[in-house]
This record gives C-alpha cells, sequence and structure tokens, in this order.
C-alpha cells in the first residue's frame, strides 16, 4: 500500500492477542474498519470493543487459519459486510519450545499448519479478492528467526523460513503479471506478548523472549508505516538486523554462539506451572491482552530498518571499489605503455 493509498478495510490474522491485537487496534485508532480472526472468542471480542471505543469499526471472525476454507470464507465476509480489503495482515502463529528430538510429529504438523500455511492460506484468500481490483496490500508478520534459526524452536523456524520463501516467490509471480499488489514482509525482534505463557513448552523453566524485548505497540507502528510504504521487507529493531546480517556474514560463528547459549538463552528462572493448558492445538484461555508478563523489560520505540538501504549501500561501496581497482588497473597500463622507466628486452641464450 502507497502512501496515495487510503486504508479503508482491513484483516488481522491472529487478532486475539499479542502482536495481532496491538496491529488491530492501531489500525481501528485511524478510523478503519477491521475484520478480526482468531480462535480465541473471548480474545476477540475484547479486541473489538477496544477498537469501537477508539473510534473505528470491528468484525468478529472465529477461525483458524489452519483451515483454508476458513479463511476464504472469512475473506467473503469482510468483503460482504465492511467492503473492499485494502490491506490483510498476516500475523497468526504457535509455536513450541523444546529440543527437536523431544517433539512429536504432530506438534511439528501443526506449528506448520498456523505458522506457514496459515499466512499461505490468508493471502490467497485476500488475493481472490484483490487481484480482479488489481490492488491491495498484503503484510507478512516474519521474525528475524526467518533468516536465523535458533535451537529449540526448529517447527517455528522453519515456518518463518517457509514463508519468506513462499512471500519472494508470489512477488515475482506478481510482477510477471504486472500486479499492483503489494507484498511485504516484517521480521520482528523478541516482543512482550502472551506467548511465552501460551506456547508449548518442554522445559521444566518458563519460556522467555530473548531481549532486548519491545511492546507489541511498537511493532504495531512499524505494521503501519509498512502499510504506509510498502517497503519490500522490514527488519524492526537493531537486534533483528544484527542476527540476520550475522547469519548473511558468519553462520558458522552463529551457530556456536547459540550452541553455547543452550536453553538458558529462551528460558527465564522461575519454574515452568506442571501440565498447564497451551495454545497449540487450540485456542488460550481467558483474554490476555496485547502483553506478557515483560512489561518492565520492554520498550516502547523500536526503528523498522529497511534492508534496501543496506543494499544500497553494499552497491555503492562495490561499484566505488570496483572503480577504484579500474583507475589502478588503467594507471598500471599507461606506465607499462611508455609512461614509466623502459623495460630492457628479454636475453636470448645462444647455442
Amino acid at each position: 500500500m502507497t502512501r496515495r493509498d487510503v486504508i479503508e478495510t482491513m484483516v488481522v490474522t491472529g487478532a486475539s492477542a499479542g502482536v495481532g491485537r496491538a496491529i488491530a487496534v492501531a489500525f481501528g485508532r485511524r478510523g478503519c474498519k477491521v475484520g478480526l480472526i482468531a480462535r480465541g472468542r473471548q480474545g476477540l471480542e475484547s479486541t473489538r470493543r477496544e477498537i469501537i471505543r477508539l473510534g473505528g469499526e470491528a468484525l468478529v471472525i472465529e477461525a483458524d487459519v489452519a483451515d483454508p476454507k476458513a479463511m476464504f470464507d472469512a475473506a467473503a465476509r469482510v468483503e460482504s459486510e465492511f467492503g473492499p480489503i485494502d490491506l490483510w495482515v498476516n500475523n497468526a502463529m504457535v509455536t513450541v519450545y523444546g529440543a527437536s528430538v523431544d517433539l512429536t510429529p504432530d506438534e511439528f504438523h501443526q506449528v506448520t499448519k498456523v505458522s506457514y500455511l496459515g499466512q499461505v492460506h490468508g493471502t490467497l484468500a485476500a488475493l481472490r479478492h484483490m487481484r480482479p481490483r488489481n490492488r491491495g496490500a498484503i503484510i507478512s508478520i516474519g521474525s528475524a528467526l526467518a533468516y536465523r534459526s535458533i535451537p529449540f524452536q526448529a517447527p517455528y523456524c522453519a515456518a518463518k523460513a517457509a514463508t519468506r520463501g513462499f512471500i519472494d516467490s508470489l512477488r515475482s509471480e506478481l510482477m510477471n503479471e504486472n500486479s499492483a499488489i503489494t507484498l511485504t514482509m516484517v521480521h520482528l525482534p523478541a516482543v512482550n506478548t502472551p506467548q511465552f505463557d501460551w506456547a508449548r513448552n518442554k522445559f521444566d523453566r518458563k519460556a522467555a523472549p530473548v531481549p532486548p524485548i519491545y511492546q507489541p505497540e511498537a511493532i504495531a507502528e512499524a505494521v503501519v508505516r509498512a502499510a504506509e510504504r510498502a517497503p519490500r521487507e522490514y527488519w524492526v529493531g537493531a537486534s533483528a538486523v544484527k542476527a540476520i546480517v550475522a547469519q548473511m556474514l558468519m553462520p558458522s560463528v552463529a551457530d556456536r554462539i547459540l550452541a553455547r547459549a543452550g536453553i538458558d538463552n529462551e528460558t527465564s528462572a522461575e519454574p515452568e506451572t506442571p501440565n498447564r493448558p497451551d495454545n497449540l492445538f487450540g485456542a488460550g484461555r481467558g483474554d490476555p491482552g496485547a502483553h506478557g508478563r515483560f512489561d518492565r523489560q520492554a520498550s516502547p520505540r523500536v526503528f523498522p530498518f529497511n534492508p534496501a538501504w543496506l543494499r544500497a549501500g553494499l552497491a555503492l561501496g562495490a561499484l566505488a571499489a570496483g572503480a577504484a581497482l579500474l583507475t589502478a588497473a588503467a594507471r598500471a597500463e599507461r606506465r607499462g605503455s611508455g609512461g614509466g622507466p623502459a623495460i630492457p628486452p628479454p636475453v636470448v641464450a645462444r647455442r
């Protein structure tokens, strides 16, 4: 979505809590009509009330992003009740904390269905309505983990990397048909959300984000900026930038650092509650809101970095280095062709 476009109707998946809820409220505050999709009715209704209180409109749709028909039906309902969808934000996710060998195939499958295929289903549902009009924007909420996987969240990291691959392929396909629809990925750092108390956890200590931590409202403002400017990607926060660049430059070093950190990097000192419910196969209980338990450590501001700036800088640096090499080679050639000292002819031995 470019600056000249007005967002009137938008959809957010995973809108009952955390980042999705903060995104929905941020657009609702701006007067948008917001379609709210998630599995948990109580959280969705709470998000709807907050949006209405701020002057927006909201439509609650209790649905699972892992179900493609539910996503197509949800998109049709939003179009019917609110009008054409200008923006669709894929945000819903689930994860499991644990070593890969301790996870079951069903757990891998479920994380893949929600965190990866959920993005595919939402995107295809949005495109069904956007392509005939040749306008609209789709934003996929990614993670620095789409570039740099970490241990003990293998299904989630794989899902985020798969989403990036899907969006890159789709972007080229839309360009091939000269589509005006824009695709953006917003890759997140650690965020203070209820995820760390909702996610399935195989460890005996509570899950925790890897600092620095940011508030979900700061992420929501980055998503609003992405909707306004339609970049290819945003890397949100210095920690995300460092993780992605480190993976590009020295992946083996990153492997060893993460291996040494072990589970301490992703857990707190608090003991986990045995047999507590989680949201892997069903909606989380109650209405947890947007925030997790890390308010004291979380920053209310974060900068969305556009990696196009980095790529442009590297390209300019490469051009400058190439120009310097060409200049040096030209000078050396001039010296050898008469500008420098004479070079004696080779001596040929006579028999």
